[in-house]
C-alpha cells in the first residue's frame, strides 16, 4: 500500500461500525440460514439432517507470518482450512462464523483485504457467513472460523471404520505446501537481511499457491456421491501423510502398507525438492497442510473411483498389529513415525 493511500484508523469505527462495515454485504444463499449475521447467534433450520461443525484458529506468528502472507490469501486460507474437516467427514458445509482479533497496526483497508479473501471463498464453496465477532489483540492477528454443514446419518464417514484389505486412497498430490513454505521462509531470511532485495518467486507458483491458498476438495465428495461409494474412512491431510494415516489406524485399530511409489506429486514438487534438497517423499509424509483427502474403501468400491484422474491408490489396510509400513521403490520397508505438525511441540510451521 502506497504512503499517499487512505488508512483508516479501526477506532474511527468501533466494533460495531466495523461488525457493519464488513457484513453489510453477505447475502444469505440457504434457506436453512433463518437469520445470520446481526444479532445474538445465528438461527440454522436443517430439519431431517443432522449438523457437522468443525472449529480452527489460525495465530500470527505460528500458523502465517505476515511478512509473505498477503491478507486476501489468509483469508481465503482460513475458510477452506475449515471446510476441508467437513468435507473429511463426507459432508457438505453451509455457514461459517467469523472472528477475529486484531490489533492496532491494522487499518480498515488490510481488514477489508482479509475479508475479500473470506468471502471470496464463501462465495466459490456456496457457504454463508452467519456470525462471528471481532475484539482487540495488543500484539497481532488471531483468526478463528466455526463451519457448520449438513450431512445425513447414513452418509457420515469417521477416522475408525477402516478395514483389513480396504485400499488407502489420496486425492490430488502432497508435499506441495511444506515445500512453498520453504520457499517463503528462504526469501523472507534474504529480505531481512537485505530489505532492497527483491524476492525470487518465479517458477515456484505452483507450491506457493499451494501453502499460501490451498483449496478443500470439495470435488472428491461429489464424485464418491456419484459413484455412490462410501468410504470406511476419511481425514483430511492438514498434519502430513505420516500423522493422518496414522489417526486412522490406530482409531480403527489396524495397520497399514504404503507404497512411496504410488504416492502422487506434482511436477514443480519434485523440482523445487531436488532444488532445496528436500525429498517430496519427506514433505508429503511430514509437512502438512496439503488438505487432500486421505480415505479407505473397499477393494469392490476401488474399481468404482479407477477412473478418477484426482484419485489414486496409495496402500492397503492391513491387521491390528502389523504397524504402519512404507514400501520403497526397491522393496525395502521403513517403518512410519507421526512426525507431523504439532501445534504444541517445536515444529517448524
Amino acid at each position: 500500500m502506497g504512503d499517499k493511500e487512505k488508512k483508516t484508523e479501526l477506532s474511527e469505527l468501533g466494533e460495531f461500525g466495523l461488525i457493519s462495515h464488513l457484513t453489510g454485504d453477505i447475502k444469505i444463499k440457504h434457506k436453512e440460514t433463518m437469520k445470520g449475521v446481526g444479532d445474538d447467534a445465528a438461527i440454522l433450520d436443517y430439519r431431517n439432517k443432522l449438523v457437522v461443525a468443525t472449529s480452527d484458529i489460525l495465530m500470527e506468528g505460528i500458523h502465517f507470518n505476515l511478512v509473505y502472507s498477503p491478507l486476501k490469501h489468509l483469508g481465503y486460507k482460513a475458510v477452506t482450512v475449515n471446510l476441508s474437516d467437513i468435507f473429511a467427514m463426507n459432508g457438505y458445509p453451509m455457514q461459517v462464523i467469523i472472528s477475529i482479533a486484531i490489533s492496532s497496526k491494522f487499518s480498515l483497508e488490510q481488514i477489508d483485504e482479509l475479508y475479500d479473501g473470506i468471502k471470496l471463498a464463501c462465495e466459490k464453496y456456496g457457504v454463508d457467513i452467519a456470525g462471528g465477532d471481532t475484539t482487540t489483540s495488543l500484539t497481532g492477528m488471531a483468526i478463528s472460523i466455526t463451519a457448520l454443514g449438513e450431512i445425513s446419518k447414513e452418509e457420515i464417514v469417521y477416522r475408525n471404520g477402516a478395514r483389513e484389505n480396504d485400499i488407502i486412497c489420496v486425492s490430488g498430490d502432497l508435499g506441495a505446501s511444506y515445500l512453498g513454505l520453504q520457499i517463503l521462509e528462504r526469501e523472507k531470511k534474504l529480505f531481512l537481511d537485505d530489505p532492497g532485495i527483491r524476492p525470487g518467486l518465479e517458477g515456484y507458483e505452483y507450491v506457493l499457491e499451494r501453502q499460501l491458498k490451498p483449496e478443500a476438495r470439495k470435488e472428491v465428495i461429489d464424485v464418491l456421491r456419484e459413484k455412490k461409494v462410501l468410504p470406511t474412512a476419511m481425514i483430511d491431510i492438514s498434519d502430513g501423510l505420516s500423522s493422518e494415516i496414522n489417526h486412522i489406524c490406530s482409531q480403527s485399530e489396524k495397520g497399514c502398507k504404503l507404497f512411496a511409489g504410488h504416492i502422487p506429486f506434482h511436477k514443480e514438487t519434485e523440482e523445487v525438492g531436488e532444488e532445496l534438497k528436500i525429498e517430496p517423499l519427506t514433505a508429503a509424509l511430514d509437512g502438512g497442510e496439503d488438505y487432500e483427502l486421505l480415505f479407505t474403501v473397499s477393494q469392490e468400491d476401488f474399481e468404482k473411483l479407477q477412473d478418477v484422474p484426482f484419485i489414486k491408490p496409495i496402500g492397503h489396510i492391513t491387521a491390528k498389529g502389523s504397524g504402519l509400513n512404507l514400501v520403497t521403490p526397491d522393496g525395502s520397508i521403513i517403518q512410519l513415525s507421526s512426525k507431523g505438525w504439532n501445534p504444541l511441540g517445536k515444529n517448524p510451521g
